[in-house]
């Protein structure tokens, strides 16, 4: 793998603008990402998470500005030559049907193949360290297709894995995942940082998460970049009322330290219904009046 840098970041953009047609998305955003630890990026739908995201990973091509990868433009590497150093996971990927698991990791040693250069014993040696770190090595030879959610999202990761990069973008990995599901999955990702060097970039939607297992937070509003720090610097109630428009008391989370956002309800807007008469005071009502009202008659 490349060695990194001890003077700036392996993956910036500079004075990024991008757009799909005639909407402009990002204007000239400025954004690095800190090496050996994991980056997630916030903000409300539009904000332009995901694109940001792609722009760094060179599968949008910004209008303006640059995206450099260890110093040179990404848009003039080859691509085998990114994707040995960036390894990028995008929403919701799916397999074809019947792939198993092991063929499935198998396609991260595609930046290695080549004419001169067949599989061997290397890449097989990468497959299975990646389904072991993932810990999928149980499915291997299992359909894709048949497996639950987040366990075909763990074996998308070990694909990543089996790249050997040192730079990981992941685009709402967590979607659609239960809550332990989620959970494990970012002590994953967490370990992957702290305890591999590895480099990640994060969209994430849940903000209690995010806080949670962040290194460092992003957030982001109408295509620009509004925050970024530590959680604790980022994390405030302030801020996410002016990027969520969210009123929410932040706290700390005792074992951790870590910021926690619980959100305020709002003073009901809708009048009470009158309050029902009660069984006591119906039995009352219904026992002071006659069951048939005397009817009008004459004297004689």
């Amino acid at each position: 793998m490349p060695s990194k840098s001890a003077s700036s970041t392996r993956l910036r953009g500079d004075a990024l603008s991008v757009g799909y047609e005639d909407r402009v998305v990002l204007a000239e955003v400025d954004f690095s990402l800190p090496d050996g630890s994991m980056t997630v990026l916030l903000g409300p739908n539009g904000s332009g998470k995901s694109t940001l995201l792609k722009t760094l990973a060179r599968t949008l091509a910004p209008r303006s500005g640059k995206v450099l990868l260890d110093g040179s433009d990404i848009h003039r590497q080859p691509t085998k030559t990114v994707a040995q150093h960036l390894g990028i996971l995008p929403q919701s990927p799916s397999a074809p049907d019947g792939l198993t698991v092991r063929e499935l990791v198998g396609l991260g040693r595609f930046p290695y193949q080549s004419l001169m250069r067949q599989w061997s014993r290397r890449d097989e040696a990468a497959v299975d360290e990646a389904m072991a770190v993932a810990d999928v090595t149980q499915f291997a030879d299992r359909p894709v297709d048949a497996l639950s959610g987040g366990q075909r999202q763990r074996c998308w990761i070990a694909m990543v894995l089996a790249q050997e990069t040192d730079l990981l973008l992941l685009d709402e990995p967590t979607t659609f995942l239960d809550l332990k599901v989620q959970v494990d999955l970012l002590e994953l990702l967490v370990s992957l940082a702290h305890e591999r060097g590895r480099t990640l970039l994060v969209v994430l939607h849940d903000l209690n998460l995010a806080a949670a297992y962040a290194d460092r937070l992003v957030m982001m509003k109408d295509g620009k970049i509004v925050h970024n720090g530590s959680p604790d610097e980022v994390f405030t109630a302030a801020n996410l009322k002016q990027v969520f428009d969210l009123d929410a008391h932040v706290m700390r989370e005792p074992s951790s330290a870590r910021p926690v956002c619980v959100p305020l309800r709002r003073p009901a807007r809708l009048s009470p219904h009158p309050a029902a008469p009660s069984s006591a005071q119906s039995s009352a009502q219904s026992s002071a009046e006659p069951l048939e009202k005397p009817s009008a008659m004459s004297t004689p």
